[in-house]
Protein backbone atom coordinates (compact mmCIF):
# COMPACT_ATOMS: atom_id res chain seq x y z
CA UNK A 1 0.00 0.00 0.00
CA UNK A 2 1.51 3.16 -1.24
CA UNK A 3 0.36 5.98 2.01
CA UNK A 4 2.11 8.86 0.23
CA UNK A 5 1.80 12.09 1.95
CA UNK A 6 -1.29 12.64 4.46
CA UNK A 7 -4.57 14.12 3.12
CA UNK A 8 -6.00 14.38 6.42
CA UNK A 9 -4.91 17.45 8.29
CA UNK A 10 -6.49 18.31 11.59
CA UNK A 11 -7.91 21.99 11.64
CA UNK A 12 -7.81 24.23 15.12
CA UNK A 13 -8.36 27.72 16.29
CA UNK A 14 -6.80 29.18 19.50
CA UNK A 15 -7.43 32.67 20.78
CA UNK A 16 -3.78 33.12 21.53
CA UNK A 17 -2.54 31.49 18.52
CA UNK A 18 1.18 32.88 18.18
CA UNK A 19 1.59 31.43 21.86
CA UNK A 20 0.36 28.43 20.97
CA UNK A 21 2.43 27.36 17.98
CA UNK A 22 5.24 28.37 20.10
CA UNK A 23 4.23 26.27 23.04
CA UNK A 24 3.14 23.34 20.36
CA UNK A 25 6.28 23.43 18.55
CA UNK A 26 7.96 23.27 22.62
CA UNK A 27 5.98 20.71 24.05
CA UNK A 28 4.97 18.07 21.65
CA UNK A 29 7.49 18.57 18.99
CA UNK A 30 5.93 20.76 16.11
CA UNK A 31 8.12 22.47 13.54
CA UNK A 32 6.67 26.08 11.95
CA UNK A 33 6.11 25.08 8.20
CA UNK A 34 4.23 28.42 7.68
CA UNK A 35 2.30 31.19 9.78
CA UNK A 36 0.09 33.70 7.64
CA UNK A 37 -1.19 37.01 9.50
CA UNK A 38 -4.27 39.18 8.75
CA UNK A 39 -4.18 42.89 9.34
CA UNK A 40 -4.75 43.21 13.08
CA UNK A 41 -1.65 40.23 13.57
CA UNK A 42 -3.68 37.17 14.38
CA UNK A 43 -2.98 34.30 12.81
CA UNK A 44 -4.79 33.76 10.13
CA UNK A 45 -3.77 30.19 9.06
CA UNK A 46 -0.19 28.53 10.14
CA UNK A 47 0.75 24.72 9.96
CA UNK A 48 3.35 22.81 11.80
CA UNK A 49 4.38 19.65 11.04
CA UNK A 50 5.66 16.32 13.06
CA UNK A 51 6.94 13.75 11.12
CA UNK A 52 4.80 12.99 7.76
CA UNK A 53 1.97 14.92 9.78
CA UNK A 54 1.03 18.08 9.91
CA UNK A 55 -1.98 19.93 11.45
CA UNK A 56 -3.55 23.54 11.09
CA UNK A 57 -4.58 26.28 13.14
CA UNK A 58 -5.62 29.96 13.26
CA UNK A 59 -6.68 32.73 15.41
CA UNK A 60 -10.19 32.32 17.13
CA UNK A 61 -12.78 34.58 14.94
CA UNK A 62 -16.14 34.87 13.62
CA UNK A 63 -15.85 34.19 10.72
CA UNK A 64 -18.48 32.14 8.30
CA UNK A 65 -16.68 28.77 9.22
CA UNK A 66 -15.52 30.00 12.82
CA UNK A 67 -19.65 30.37 13.40
CA UNK A 68 -18.98 26.15 13.51
CA UNK A 69 -16.67 26.18 15.71
CA UNK A 70 -16.61 26.23 19.66
CA UNK A 71 -13.67 26.55 21.92
CA UNK A 72 -13.34 24.24 24.40
CA UNK A 73 -13.70 26.18 27.34
CA UNK A 74 -17.13 27.61 26.19
CA UNK A 75 -18.60 24.10 25.94
CA UNK A 76 -17.60 22.72 29.45
CA UNK A 77 -13.93 21.48 27.86
CA UNK A 78 -15.38 18.61 26.16
CA UNK A 79 -14.90 17.93 22.05
CA UNK A 80 -15.95 15.74 20.04
CA UNK A 81 -12.69 15.21 18.63
CA UNK A 82 -9.06 14.58 18.99
CA UNK A 83 -5.96 15.09 17.47
CA UNK A 84 -3.77 11.35 17.51
CA UNK A 85 0.14 11.77 16.65
CA UNK A 86 1.90 8.77 16.15
CA UNK A 87 4.89 9.13 17.70
CA UNK A 88 8.35 7.04 18.19
CA UNK A 89 9.22 7.62 21.78
CA UNK A 90 5.56 7.76 23.56
CA UNK A 91 7.35 7.42 27.06
CA UNK A 92 10.17 10.58 26.49
CA UNK A 93 7.26 12.48 24.36
CA UNK A 94 5.22 12.13 27.40
CA UNK A 95 8.09 13.58 29.75
CA UNK A 96 8.65 16.44 27.37
CA UNK A 97 4.77 17.07 27.11
CA UNK A 98 4.15 16.55 30.74
CA UNK A 99 7.61 19.15 31.98
CA UNK A 100 6.01 21.70 29.28
CA UNK A 101 3.17 22.25 31.32
CA UNK A 102 0.52 20.09 29.16
CA UNK A 103 -2.42 18.71 31.57
CA UNK A 104 -2.30 14.97 30.91
CA UNK A 105 -6.34 13.38 31.22
CA UNK A 106 -4.80 10.03 30.43
CA UNK A 107 -1.58 8.98 31.86
CA UNK A 108 1.15 7.18 30.31
CA UNK A 109 0.31 3.28 29.70
CA UNK A 110 1.13 0.53 27.35
CA UNK A 111 -1.20 -0.56 25.46
CA UNK A 112 -3.02 -4.31 24.88
CA UNK A 113 -3.52 -3.48 21.24
CA UNK A 114 0.28 -2.80 21.25
CA UNK A 115 2.36 0.43 21.79
CA UNK A 116 1.89 2.87 24.13
CA UNK A 117 0.32 6.15 24.53
CA UNK A 118 -1.47 9.26 26.39
CA UNK A 119 -3.63 12.02 26.26
CA UNK A 120 -3.15 15.48 27.29
CA UNK A 121 -4.44 19.19 26.90
CA UNK A 122 -3.04 21.84 25.48
CA UNK A 123 -3.15 24.71 27.75
CA UNK A 124 -6.52 25.97 25.93
CA UNK A 125 -7.97 23.09 26.68
CA UNK A 126 -7.75 21.32 23.32
CA UNK A 127 -7.55 17.18 23.44
CA UNK A 128 -4.42 15.43 22.05
CA UNK A 129 -3.57 11.45 21.83
CA UNK A 130 -0.17 10.48 21.59
CA UNK A 131 0.92 6.78 21.08
CA UNK A 132 3.55 4.51 19.19
CA UNK A 133 1.00 2.49 17.93
CA UNK A 134 1.05 2.80 14.38
CA UNK A 135 -2.18 1.51 12.90
CA UNK A 136 -0.63 1.59 9.26
CA UNK A 137 1.63 -1.17 10.55
CA UNK A 138 -0.01 -3.18 13.33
Amino acid sequence: MNRGPSSIVPCLRYRDAHTMIEWLCRAFGFEKQAVYEDAQGAVAHAQLTYGGGMVMLGSVREDGFGSFLAQPDAVGGRETQCVCVIVRDCRAHYERATAAGAQIVEDYAEKDYGGAGYACRDPEGHLWWFGSYDPWTG
